[in-house]
């Protein structure tokens, strides 16, 4: 075993992420993407709880991003303006496109990945939330711009990563809350 290569949580990651490829998330062990990273299986758990979070690395750093660019939108800011200024920072953290698709359809694939990838997003909206909230916004309002301040957020993100990261995040990101007003404003029409 090496004694230092460096970037450990990305080598579990890609170990995590190729196992699951090749023969599939339920036949895979830690033992095995500790192995594949070149690592012990004490150093798997030093970075995660159990082998469904090698796939989930980087939500911390992506809360973190948020919640940091929250806070520095200025005061008085709408809330879902609040959400779209701060989710700008996202290309910050968002993996390669390579590793995204072929971790969305190891996801896609695997019930308990798809599973953990809901919880995760219900506590990245739970922090959203709370952050508007901590800026003087009720929680039914910063609920409801958390909602579909996600919404947009995916859309932008999914037409990214098939740009191959050449696309203006912030340009997506309005793009899909003009698209998102559109069918507003069409439902409102035809709620009548």
């Amino acid at each position: 075993m090496a004694r230092w290569e460096g970037n450990t949580r990305g080598r579990l990651e890609r170990a995590a992420l190729d196992l699951f490829r090749e023969q599939g998330y339920d036949r895979t062990t830690v033992a095995q993407i500790a192995k594949r990273a070149n690592l012990t299986e004490r150093s798997f758990y030093r970075w995660y709880a159990d082998k469904r979070e090698a796939l989930f690395g980087g939500g911390e750093d992506l809360e973190k991003e948020f919640l940091a660019a929250i806070a520095a939108v200025p005061a008085g800011t709408p809330p879902l303006p609040a959400l779209l200024t701060a989710f700008e920072a996202a290309p910050k953290v968002i993996r390669p496109r390579a590793f995204l698709e072929e971790r969305a359809a190891v996801i896609a694939a695997n019930p308990p990945l798809r599973e953990r990838e809901l919880i995760k997003l219900a506590a990245l909206s739970e922090a959203l939330t709370a952050a508007l909230v901590e800026r003087g916004c009720d929680r039914r309002t910063a609920r409801l711009a958390t909602d579909a301040g996600m919404a947009v957020l995916r859309l932008a993100t999914e037409r990214w990563v098939a740009a191959d990261q050449q696309g203006d995040f912030p340009a997506l990101l309005r793009s899909g809350a003009e698209e998102l007003l559109a069918v507003a404003i069409t439902a409102e029409g035809g709620a009548g």
